[in-house]
């Protein structure tokens, strides 16, 4: 049974039901399939079936509200062209849609936007500005454009034209499946997306659960609802950028907050896992932000417990540098958690590493790490092989059953992104060091703003830099900073606007490296 509506939500209910039902989106788009995860429904005990925006002409759902809303403007506005700010799939679908209609189209686009997507934008005609690290950065620019030049701004979300644009993909999936759907998967950005699917559906087939997905480190959606208005993040993560937005829309945070019933986030090593699994289904490579609905998905079957079901998981986009893929590979065992990582501690003694070997036994190391530095004990960085979840918990028992202490590094970014690569490196001369993470968007000069922000008496003495195929950079850095100048340190960090994370504390930090 369900409860009455409230004479609001049945008037925003009927007001995009006839928007979406009117949309004009199949000029430029088409009707993508609606395919079952075979594979993957066996492992998680559940029907998962894959509503495969991927698919569409620009490897992405974004065609269908960018086209949408051109297609009703008027043909003077048309003549004078249009401006839209986007991350890449979004300026995709504007550039098509204006190269449909016979019209300029200016696109804004943030310097991290993967290479793949500011091509394909260009090779369908669109006027290609690059500016600002984020798309709050590139809208704010877009929108001084469009003032100045008389352009039409397309909002990648914020539209009511967009969000029934993107509609269709609710209307779409209810059509290829009438049996019972239990849940629908969508990855959230601005919202455009979520808005217009939960509308259609919480319209026609209410009982119907639709679930949003953010990544951790860029929720703003998931913090707006919880505080009831919204939430401008400070900052975004930069891996899935296809959802990477400080500040979501007026519109769809009232749509959001109304029709959706649960957001769940998800992790960088997750989305990886989710990547592969896909890739395992289908032979087709999504980029990070399509794949957001699938592992939100597992996370939500692992956490009900619930076998039987029908889930949807919109797989909405697949503009994806193909570099990346090495930092997909290496994290998704992580995430799906087929790898253990473990600092180890063994007596500097003849037979203990035999000993340690031994209790290994047939698994497979993925990794293995090894410098004397004591003459009592030895540290150890080891990776092996796991089949099911949690095994590293029943790992870090045997050995320390054995005597051995260990330490479970499996979820610790530290030694996942950093360490691994940079064991042994201790030195007597690292006095009063302290160490940080930072990221910063991978183009040229980004380095050189970093190093010369620094004052020239704090001393770097560790700096690692790993180029993993990622449109950011990572960097660990070791710094002797004075007493004296701990003020100006902290006003430096603060001015950087480099994500960062202090790791001075850390235990493997003390233990491989202090």
């Amino acid at each position: 049974m369900f409860s009455p509506m409230s004479d609001d939500r049945q008037t925003l209910l009927n007001h995009y039901l006839k928007r979406i039902l009117t949309a004009r989106v199949y000029d430029v788009a088409r009707e993508t399939e609606l395919e079952p995860a075979r594979q993957l429904s066996r492992r998680v005990g559940n029907q998962v079936l894959l509503k495969r925006e991927d698919n569409q002409p620009v490897f992405s759902f974004k065609l269908r509200g960018a086209y949408n809303k051109m297609a009703h403007l008027s043909p003077e506005q048309r003549a004078r062209g249009v401006i839209c700010a986007s991350a890449g799939n979004h300026a995709q679908g504007v550039a098509l849609g204006s190269q449909r209609l016979g019209c300029r189209a200016v696109i804004v686009m943030p310097v991290t936007t993967p290479q793949v997507k500011v091509d394909a934008v260009r090779h369908l005609g669109g006027e290609v500005v690059l500016h600002g690290d984020s798309y709050n950065d590139a809208y704010d620019h877009a929108l001084k454009v469009a003032e100045a030049e008389g352009l039409t701004f397309v909002h990648p979300f914020d539209d009511p034209d967009v969000i029934a644009g993107q509609g269709t993909i609710g209307m779409e999936i209810l059509r290829q499946h009438e049996g019972p759907i239990d849940a629908i998967f969508v990855a959230i950005g601005g919202g455009g997306l979520i808005s217009g699917v939960a509308a259609y559906i919480k319209a026609v087939r209410p009982e119907i659960r639709i679930i949003g997905v953010q990544t951790v480190d860029s929720d703003a959606m998931l913090q707006s609802v919880r505080a009831g208005q919204r939430v401008r993040l400070n900052d975004v993560g930069l891996f899935a950028d296809g959802t990477a937005v400080k500040f979501v829309g007026e519109e769809t945070f009232r749509v959001a907050r109304e029709l959706v019933d649960e957001f769940i986030v998800v992790d960088t090593d997750a989305v990886c896992a989710a990547m592969k699994d896909v890739f395992q289904d289908t032979r087709s490579i999504l980029e990070p932000s399509g794949a957001l609905s699938v592992a939100a998905l597992k996370q939500y079957v692992a956490r009900e417990g619930c076998t039987g079901k029908t889930f949807v998981a919109i797989t909405c986009g697949a503009n994806m540098n193909f570099d990346r893929l090495r930092f997909v590979a290496e994290r998704a065992e992580v995430g799906e958690e087929r790898e253990a990582l473990f600092a180890v501690t063994i007596p500097e003694e003849r037979g203990s590493f035999k000993r340690f070997c031994e209790l290994i036994g047939p698994r497979s190391v993925t990794e293995f790490n090894y410098r004397i530095s004591d003459e009592r004990v030895a540290h150890i960085f080891v990776g092996l092989s796991t089949k099911t979840r949690g095994e590293s918990a029943e790992i870090g028992a045997l050995f320390a059953a054995q005597g051995f202490g260990a330490i479970d590094l499996t979820h610790d970014e530290l030694a996942k992104t950093h360490l691994r690569h940079l064991v042994g490196g201790r030195s007597e001369l690292a006095r009063d060091e302290r160490v940080f993470r930072f990221e910063f968007p991978e183009r040229p000069g980004a380095l050189m703003r970093f190093l010369s922000s620094m004052h020239p008496d704090w001393n770097i003495s560790l700096f690692h830099y790993r180029n993993q195929g990622a449109d950011y950079g990572r960097i660990l850095v070791g710094i002797q900073v004075p007493a004296a100048d701990e003020a100006a340190f902290g006003e430096f960090l603060d001015t950087l606007a480099y994500p960062f994370t202090e790791e001075t504390d850390n235990p493997v930090y003390r233990l491989f490296l202090r």
